[in-house]
């Protein structure tokens, strides 16, 4: 379920922002450690087989470090996705550092696809893709829960059916 934070924008009109769901983070973070833990391991072993204990400890220390804020970042990126559906357009912001708003018309969407890998489907996780004419506008809302991204899906092309057709 994704979680609603409401904001005031310059127009005056409050948005309900949506969050993608907390299980993106732990499928990230899945992802994460089983790539780092066996590079970490290697890394320590051949530093300890080369130098010896002491070196290793200093390397397994470094290693975690880096592993640690790396999950930092990751968890820092899942916190900077939001959406929220107006009227007329969706609203996609992301970015930890810099951050991004793209505005999405619904009469500019040519098609919505909801897509999911293996670590997303076993979290019951799938991305919401909206392609227009302009491939500068297009769009990814992911980490949200399945019926979720259908339900997105389902309204933003009924939308923008109706916006295309001049309803």
């Amino acid at each position: 379920m994704s979680s609603v934070c409401l904001v005031q924008p310059d127009a005056g009109a409050r948005l309900a922002w949506m969050r993608p769901s907390p299980r993106m983070w732990r499928a990230r973070l899945l992802v994460l450690l089983l790539v780092s833990v066996p590079v970490a391991i290697a890394v320590v072993v051949a530093v300890a087989v080369a130098s010896g204990g002491v070196a290793a400890v200093g390397t397994a220390v470094v290693t975690l470090t880096v592993v640690a804020t790396v999950a930092a970042i990751v968890h820092g990126r899942y916190r900077s996705w939001r959406y929220a559906e107006r009227d007329e357009d969706l609203l996609v912001q992301r970015g930890l550092m810099l951050r991004k708003l793209s505005v999405i018309p619904y009469g500019r969407m040519q098609f919505v696809d909801v897509t999911a890998g293996p670590i997303d489907r076993m979290f019951g996780l799938a991305t919401v893709q909206l392609h227009t004419a302009a491939a500068a506008t297009d769009a990814r809302v992911p980490g949200l829960a399945r019926p979720e991204a259908e339900r997105l899906r389902d309204r933003l092309s009924a939308l923008g059916e109706a916006r295309a057709a001049g309803l």
